[in-house]
């Protein structure tokens, strides 16, 4: 039988319905006494009219055609497409956390807070801070909320004369972003040729006019920034204040805190280092932990215990608060897969989880060393970097490479980011992917290679498995199409 890949719109049949109520058991009012005329459709909305199992088929033969970490391999670099254990949703969806509403009363909800106060404080000793709020609900949120918190000590202080962020060249976008968001200039710093900070030239830079230098370690590379402690000795002798990007926690948990290489503001992202499935826009965590000197200016309300009471509360009184970034109180459903990830880990998993990772890509940087240019040369944390210029003498790009990747079912790396190494291909195993599948992967690369020599057209034109062939991207942007016409 033929796969059907009409739309829900295309498969409709005038008179066919998916449920029957009895007609008398529906009252019909006019609608012109529980809302304004101007509000009221003049026509029906045009609705599919399909029967049930319809319906079901259309949705779960589209859920098919979904990659997910849960049918390929992803090794999506910067991004953590890591296998996520099952448990934790399992504990995620229990009664007593699923059926809480965020109205409630904080005295019934003591279960809930005691969960949230102890994520706080291992995300605090995971992290070397002192103090947590969970309020962001994604990683530039946090990265935000942090932001503004570093401003407000700033000005707190009559600081007012620093107006600017100093960021690597290999920063992800959304460092300068936020920056200046929060009303900050952006002053770029180059790696040197190791690939790391060029402390030369941020002597040049730091001055009485930078408010923080935003960073990751490891780095957007995957190499770990080896000068960190004279990063931020320069950084606080100048008075700015040192932020670290966690997106890259993945590499460092139960081995070496940001705290303890001397950051003072950091965001965590539990959709990526913490399991939750992510991906899409969400759901996502961005918790931002702090030194204690920056306590006043946490976002209300703050889960701390009461010393009286001994009870967790959600406490208001914080005048120097940059207020709230989020309504109630975060992603609470991440929050519990955080928790539950954490305490099944325990501190020894945690640190043999980020082993992994390492080993992992570093596994894969010296098998595909032969295959692809490596810039950086030494031991990877993480991930790395390589760079897909060998098939230029073909005429193809890293991205006619990617995309061949989908015909093998493995989800294309993140390209052409960072954006100082040429054809980029940021590569991420995680730590939950088998020696088998690391070797797997290598082995279509280096068949894609071959096949790119004896017929480069063939990968231009890839993927030719998937439900959906080679886009043009250039046209989908410029005439964007998101309505459905007839």
């Amino acid at each position: 039988m033929r796969k059907d890949d009409r739309l829900i719109f295309e498969k409709s049949v005038e008179g066919r319905k998916g449920f029957f109520f009895e007609q008398e058991e529906i009252p019909v009012l006019p609608l012109e006494e529980f809302f304004p005329v101007e509000w009221i459709r003049a026509e029906d909305p045009e609705l599919p009219e399909v029967t049930e199992v319809e319906v079901v088929r259309h949705y779960t033969n589209l859920s098919r055609l979904n990659h997910s970490v849960d049918t390929g391999f992803y090794p999506l670099g910067s991004c953590t497409m890591k296998y996520n254990p099952r448990i934790n949703e399992k504990v995620a969806e229990m009664e007593k956390f699923s059926e809480l509403h965020p109205y409630q009363h904080p005295q019934t909800m003591q279960g809930a807070l005691d969960m949230m106060f102890a994520l706080q404080r291992s995300l605090a000793q995971i992290s070397g801070m002192d103090l947590v709020t969970l309020q962001p609900a994604a990683g530039a949120h946090g990265e935000y909320a942090g932001m503004r918190i570093i401003r407000a000590y700033h000005e707190k202080n009559g600081d007012t004369g620093r107006k600017k962020v100093i960021v690597p060249d290999s920063a992800h976008g959304t460092n300068p972003a936020t920056a200046v968001m929060c009303g900050y200039e952006v002053v770029e710093i180059p790696s040197s040729e190791r690939g790391r900070v060029d402390t030369e030239a941020l002597k040049k830079v730091l001055s009485e006019e930078v408010a923080a230098i935003m960073l990751t370690n490891p780095n957007t590379l995957g190499l770990f920034e080896t000068d960190i402690l004279q990063i931020a000795q320069l950084a606080h002798a100048s008075g700015a204040l040192l932020y670290y990007d966690g997106a890259n926690m993945n590499a460092i948990m139960g081995k070496i805190r940001p705290g303890d290489m001397g950051f003072d503001v950091m965001h965590f992202n539990l959709h990526k280092t913490f399991s939750t499935p992510h991906g899409m826009g969400g759901p996502g965590s961005g918790p931002v932990g702090i030194k204690a000197f920056l306590k006043p200016f946490l976002p209300v309300p703050v889960v701390e215990e009461d010393p009286s009471s001994g009870k967790v509360v959600l406490k208001e009184d914080y005048p120097d608060s940059i207020g709230k970034v989020r309504t109630f109180y975060g992603n609470f459903n991440v929050l519990i897969r955080a928790m539950a990830y954490i305490l099944s880990m325990g501190r020894e998993g945690l640190q043999h989880a980020s082993e992994m990772a390492v080993l992992n890509a570093n596994y894969l940087r010296v098998k595909l060393s032969g295959l692809l240019q490596v810039p950086f040369g030494g031991s990877c944390m993480h991930e790395f970097v390589a760079d897909g210029s060998v098939l230029k003498k073909e005429g193809l790009r890293t991205l006619d490479l990617a995309k061949a990747l989908l015909d093998f079912g493995v989800h294309p790396p993140t390209i052409y980011f960072p954006l100082i190494v040429h054809e980029a291909l940021m590569i991420e195993p995680t730590e939950t992917e088998s020696k088998d599948t690391l070797d797997a992967f290598v082995a279509e690369i280096e068949k894609i290679l071959q096949t790119a020599k004896q017929n480069p057209q063939s990968i231009h034109d890839a993927p030719v498995s998937t439900p959906v062939r080679r886009l043009d991207e250039v046209g989908a942007t410029r005439n964007p199409v998101v309505r459905y016409h007839k």
